[in-house]
């Protein structure tokens, strides 16, 4: 088995200190692009009538505001607006997604392999997911990413992290241009983590409904990510890479 790049082409962490965000307005599409749009949709959905087109968040601008400022600028898409990426002529914004880090009290991250019924079905992951338009009146800013990447957690593994314990750790860019904020959770006991996931993969499939994630691993290196067939994140070996190492120098 090929063992997975360490860092993909056109991948990056950025270095960010501050996180702002402003709400943009969503791109106006043509009418042809809309029909082609979709079109595409409709086919995914006859492929996975397990797909939805609810509201979701994408990332309309990304610019620097002084050192290591950031200003995200984010649009209320559906996810409909991302099947534009395989419409020939046109263009999506790229998405904005949030993801956890847990790690056991022995130094491992928990990945996670998306299940058959997602948009990504067997994909490798870290916890997390699409970030969630907010309520009325309410204003998205990191704190509201904290709360979606707590909620992300807690519903796709049943950890159940307080959005205060939840450390911005780094930022990403990868394909398409996505925005990737990563959040570091506090440790946790090896037993712990894989009885809450098998809890509430259990509660999942009890409801008739398949869970979100249908594999969890605990993983050291990069070098045991070879042992996971399927496609992998773009983010998932540098993270993994990135938190191995940061453990090291605390321990020199």
């Amino acid at each position: 088995m090929t063992e997975p790049q360490l860092q993909d082409p056109g991948f990056e962490f950025l270095d960010v200190r501050d996180l702002r965000l402003l709400q943009g307005a969503a791109p106006t599409v043509s009418t042809e692009h809309q029909v082609a749009r979709d079109g595409v949709w409709e086919s995914a959905v006859a492929a996975n009538p397990d797909l939805f087109d609810g509201p979701v968040v994408a990332c309309a601008g990304v610019e620097w505001d002084g050192l290591r400022r950031l200003v995200l600028t984010w649009a209320q898409v559906t996810y409909r607006h991302y099947a534009l990426r395989r419409v020939p002529g046109a263009s999506a914004l790229p998405s904005l997604f949030v993801n956890v880090v847990q790690p056991t009290d022995d130094g491992r991250i928990m990945a996670a392999r998306m299940s058959s019924s997602t948009a990504a079905p067997g994909r490798w992951q870290l916890p997390g997911g699409s970030v969630e338009p907010p309520q009325e009146h309410e204003v998205l800013d990191e704190a509201g990413l904290r709360h979606n990447a707590a909620r992300e957690l807690v519903e796709e593994t049943g950890l159940d992290a307080a959005p205060g314990d939840l450390q911005m750790w780094a930022v990403t860019r990868g394909e398409n241009g996505s925005i990737g904020v990563v959040y570091l959770a506090p440790p946790r006991p090896e037993a712990v983590l894989l009885d809450r996931f098998e809890a509430v993969a259990a509660a999942e499939r009890a409801w008739g409904r398949e869970p979100e994630l249908d594999r969890v691993a605990l993983v050291r290196s990069v070098g045991e990510l070879a042992e996971f067939s399927g496609p992998h994140a773009d983010y998932l070996a540098p993270i993994v890479c990135r938190y191995s190492e940061a453990l090291l120098r605390r321990g020199a």
